[in-house]
């Protein structure tokens, strides 16, 4: 029952609908008082939407079943009334203002007064103990956008204790940070947790659920399959994905059999200068190749230059170019649009889906053939049937979930928003594929069949270029891999020859073999 003293949470029957779709079916869930009870589903399993059912992000009354909170039965009509009995929920995408500052963000809508004024000096300093608290040594002036991704979780977590919080909801909270902002993050959870907060937490991430949790929930296809206390350290992961995909996964990288034909793709003294930070270089004399069939990985520490290298060589779209040479099938090229490098058949599926990757204003139709509508135009006019039926063939062979390609984008989870990135980019059927974080907030399941995915793709002698920050993934999935510290391409392993080890010592190491 939710009046057990040790209960703080329970959730009963919760069934929610949209049109076309049951996104949660029955869903029932306890949560313990000063747990960390993590919640594991593939993508479009629901998992996302039952935390915003719980925060009132669907306010009562739009779903059926019960909240039970601190053993009361909650209506909330808004996210405003889950905060004030301190339920508060940190989204995936962070809600910070990236041009207010520190201070400015966590009392955004709660603005400290005096006399009906800001009173800022009271404020800097509320924000500065708040910082403390979750270990953040920065000037509460600071604007948000000077922040690095993981500083900018710790400031959405300031903004949370600021509220009283009771029951803090995380939903993906390490998918875009490095190692170390990852382990600095989990630290924290645990010291939110000795302090009595309780805690629920969204992840794909099998190691770090393992590492902090108490309990977990898996939910597959909205519906709850189970619910089971783990003690930190010693959570079944097999247990996990078989009750995740409803199947056992022997191996989480498929097998597959190489078989590389000539350089596809050369390129030579490649720099590349920063932006914004004259006589900053980002990319520094990379020299790479890439053959036909063949899946090349690139291995980097956050800021190493991976990302920079990539959309450089994508129609010069990040960076100012300063010396290199890119041979394309034997033929030296030089493309200085997207357009050009479209054309010349480079495709480059970006990290950052919701910025760079998508139009969140477009159907999934549309994004899907955005970038080779030359394919669907008929006379002047785009052909509206070829577009739904190239976009339907997409939503079946890479197992979109969604009733119809009509919808938005925005309306999918974050791993079917991925899917749609890569359709987009399959379409134009390119040479050149470089893939930037293919599988980064992705279940396990969903991550099977894109490196399925990929593997289809090197089979059809396309060269694929994959950069991850998993080490284990790109040891899975290559057949070889680059290493970059600095902006300075440092080694190349074969990936059948290499371990993490090998690859760390690489990432970690300048040209001249002293540690970075």
């Amino acid at each position: 029952m939710a009046d057990e003293p040790h209960i703080i949470l329970e959730m009963r029957g919760i069934t929610k609908t949209f049109p076309g779709v049951r996104a949660l079916d029955d869903v029932t869930m306890r949560v313990r008082r000063a747990d960390i009870h993590s919640i594991c589903g593939e993508n479009g399993a629901g998992k996302s939407t039952l935390m915003k059912v719980l925060s009132g992000v669907y306010p009562h009354g739009s779903y059926e079943g019960q909240i039970l909170f601190d053993g009361r039965e909650m209506s909330f009509g808004g996210i405003k009334d889950s905060e004030a009995e301190g339920i508060v929920i940190i989204h995936q995408e962070l809600a910070l203002i990236p041009e207010l500052s520190v201070t400015e963000n966590i009392f955004l809508g709660e603005e400290v007064t005096k006399g009906g004024l800001i009173d800022w000096q009271e404020a800097r300093v509320r924000a500065m103990d708040l910082l403390a608290r979750v270990g953040l040594e920065i000037n509460p002036d600071t604007p948000v956008k000077r922040l690095g991704v993981g500083q900018q979780q710790l400031v959405e977590i300031a903004k949370a204790l600021s509220k009283n919080v009771k029951l803090l909801i995380l939903d993906e909270p390490t998918s875009a940070l490095n190692e170390d902002d990852s382990a600095n993050l989990l630290d924290l959870m645990r010291g939110l947790k000795a302090k009595g907060i309780t805690q629920i937490m969204i992840s794909h991430k099998l190691n770090e659920i393992a590492a902090i949790s108490d309990a977990v929930t898996v939910i597959r296809d909205g519906k709850t399959v189970e619910t089971y206390d783990v003690v930190a350290g010693q959570v079944d992961e097999d247990r996990i994905i078989k009750a995740m995909v409803g199947r056992s996964i022997e191996n989480r990288y498929p097998d597959h059999a190489s078989h590389p034909g000539e350089v596809l793709l050369e390129v030579k003294d490649w720099t590349v200068e920063h932006p914004d930070v004259p006589g900053r270089l980002v990319t520094k004399h990379a020299d790479f190749t890439v053959r036909a069939g063949e899946i090349v990985g690139f291995a980097g520490l956050m800021g190493a230059g991976r990302t920079e290298l990539a959309r450089s060589l994508f129609g010069r779209s990040y960076g100012i170019y300063r010396s290199g040479e890119m041979v394309l099938d034997g033929k030296r090229v030089n493309p200085k649009t997207v357009q050009q490098a479209i054309d010349l058949g480079i495709a480059y599926v970006t990290e950052d889906r919701k910025t760079l990757g998508l139009n969140l204003l477009d159907s999934i139709k549309t994004t899907v053939t955005a970038a080779n509508l030359k394919a669907i135009i008929k006379g002047f006019l785009l052909d509206l049937g070829r577009e739904k039926d190239v976009a339907n063939q997409y939503r079946q062979d890479l197992r979109i979930k969604t009733p119809t390609t009509d919808v938005g984008v925005a309306t999918l989870s974050g791993g079917n928003q991925q899917k749609v990135v890569l359709a987009k980019w399959m379409y134009p059927e390119p040479k050149v594929l470089i893939l930037d974080e293919p599988t980064r907030g992705i279940d396990v399941g969903a991550k099977y069949e894109i490196y399925k995915l990929i593997h289809k793709l090197a089979d059809e002698g396309k060269a694929v270029i994959m950069i991850s920050s998993e080490l284990p993934e790109l040891l899975g999935v290559s057949d070889r891999i680059y290493t970059i510290c600095e902006g300075r391409i440092t080694g190349c392993l074969d990936a059948a020859d290499a371990d993490q080890e090998s690859l760390m010592r690489r990432m970690t190491t300048t040209s001249t073999g002293s540690p970075a």
